[in-house]
């Protein structure tokens, strides 16, 4: 089976410094797959050459099949692998249904009317409608995205993304600074969206390890730029060295 993202041997150099040294991960149709390992592992250099933000000093990224090296996330999203942006950091005082809207109006190709009324087209509003309904945020829409809970403000983030009609999704610590009951409630969200959306598989970066063995099919772990460990969850915690190395000693299994 053809993956729908991959890496052949990537690594990344800033000088002397190898962020990543000869990463080569895979992720197929159907799965969730997480990306942990302690600070500085290489976690977020990964995302970026998988985003397209950074091209990878050697190797090759493919997305379906083509080569994405460096490509920019705009470009990236369009062919259908998206990446949650936190865009209410961006336009804190759009409301709920104007974010949304940002990331509908890109994925039809109508950014020369981003900063006009988007009630004025019909199709648009129908897709930010369907959107909010599939993530709880319907009764939110005029709401200020400022004034959102932090559950609520992580769900419009991932919401933005899923308005961008992707194949494939990354998300980068979506449930950080919220409580570990809201945080099922987003994974169990953003799950039930995939399905529905048309989503085929969902790449997760992610630090909290009850969210990564509940949701996870593998776990690709990063230790010093390198991969340490891809294994399903059964196996990844019963390694109890990789644990170590990637959480520390505080978890038993």
């Amino acid at each position: 089976m053809t993956a729908l993202l991959e890496t052949h041997g990537v690594s990344k150099y800033y000088g002397e410094f190898r962020a990543l040294d000869d990463v080569s991960i895979s992720l197929q149709e159907g799965e969730l797959v997480s990306i942990v390992g302690p600070n500085g592992a290489g976690k977020t250099t990964l995302v970026n050459v998988l985003t397209g933000l950074l091209k990878p000093s050697a190797g090759n990224v493919f997305f379906m099949g083509s080569d994405i090296a460096g490509v920019g996330p705009v470009l990236l999203a369009e062919r259908g692998l998206a990446r949650a942006f936190q865009l209410i950091q961006i336009f804190p005082r759009l409301s709920v249904a104007e974010t949304i809207s940002t990331a509908v109006i890109t994925r039809q190709r109508k950014r020369w009317k981003l900063f006009t009324s988007f009630a004025a087209d019909a199709a648009v509003v129908a897709r930010v409608k369907e959107i909010a309904e599939i993530f709880g945020l319907h009764s939110r829409l005029h709401v200020t995205a400022a004034t959102l809970s932090q559950g609520e403000k992580k769900l419009l983030d991932v919401a933005s993304a899923f308005a961008l009609d992707p194949q494939v999704i990354l998300l980068d610590e979506p449930t950080s600074g919220v409580s570990t009951a809201e945080k099922h409630r987003i994974m169990k969200t953003m799950i039930a969206a995939a399905k529905k959306s048309g989503v085929k598989s969902i790449l997760l970066v992610e630090h909290d390890m009850d969210l990564i063995a509940a949701y996870s099919n593998r776990i690709i772990a990063l230790s010093e730029g390198k991969v340490l460990a891809d294994l399903p969850p059964k196996q990844f915690f019963a390694d109890t060295t990789v644990v170590e190395t990637v959480v520390g000693k505080r978890r038993a299994h």
